[in-house]
């Protein structure tokens, strides 16, 4: 504890630093997954024909390694914060699309229809109705969606997006071990955060019912 410590002290601001850059990387990628995430779902629910190929490509990137992600940005966006952003959003879309997907076709037809039943529009239908009663899995899919891009992000180091990945990668080239603890226990504790955050927000907006991811 002593030696990280001594480190933190030698090397003023770089924590920090490379902590800020790991929250923007993430939060901006968790903000552009969730608009389409939410987009794409709301087009794409009760619409087998389009949800079938929708989902189905999407789903096809949970089986992409995140690094190969990142690696693959290279050629289209080259290097940088932005296809940092780009590949962890890609990375973490599966789960806040399958979920708000999910979510929304499994929202009771019966009480759709009672919803239209009372003169409601198909726009209040679907804000005052299916949104509120899909929130649990909907919440789900932006929590996984969260912590997934958050240890990601460590991995954006590789095509300088920085992050604190740069400590890791740094602290393994120097063999720099108080360095490569203090990412690493960084990273898992922004995890760990990120993943309480995120279940507290769940459980105060449904109620105390969250739904698994």
């Amino acid at each position: 504890m002593n030696e990280l410590l001594a480190w933190i002290r030698a090397h003023p601001g770089l924590l920090e630093r490379t902590a800020s850059e790991h929250l923007t990387l993430a939060g901006t990628a968790l903000a552009a997954d969730i608009a389409i995430g939410l987009a794409l779902g709301i087009a794409v629910a009760g619409r087998p024909r389009a949800a079938g190929p929708v989902v189905g490509i999407v789903n096809a990137l949970r089986t992409v390694p995140s690094i190969a992600l990142l690696v693959l940005m290279l050629p289209v966006l080259g290097t940088g914060f932005a296809p940092s952003v780009v590949a962890l959003a890609l990375y973490g879309l599966p789960a806040i699309l399958v979920n708000t997907t999910v979510g929304l076709e499994g929202v009771d037809p019966e009480i759709v229809e009672a919803a239209r039943g009372q003169g409601l529009a198909e726009r209040q239908v679907l804000w005052l109705v299916v949104l509120p009663l899909a929130l649990p899995l909907i919440l789900a899919g932006i929590r996984t969606s969260a912590v997934q891009i958050v240890s990601a992000a460590t991995l954006a180091v590789f095509i300088g997006g920085g992050g604190l990945g740069e400590l890791i990668s740094a602290g393994l080239g120097l063999l720099d071990f108080p360095q490569l603890l203090i990412g690493a226990i960084a990273v898992a504790l922004l995890a760990l955060v990120t993943e309480l955050a995120f279940a507290l927000l769940q459980r105060l907006a449904t109620g105390g019912k969250a739904a698994a991811a």
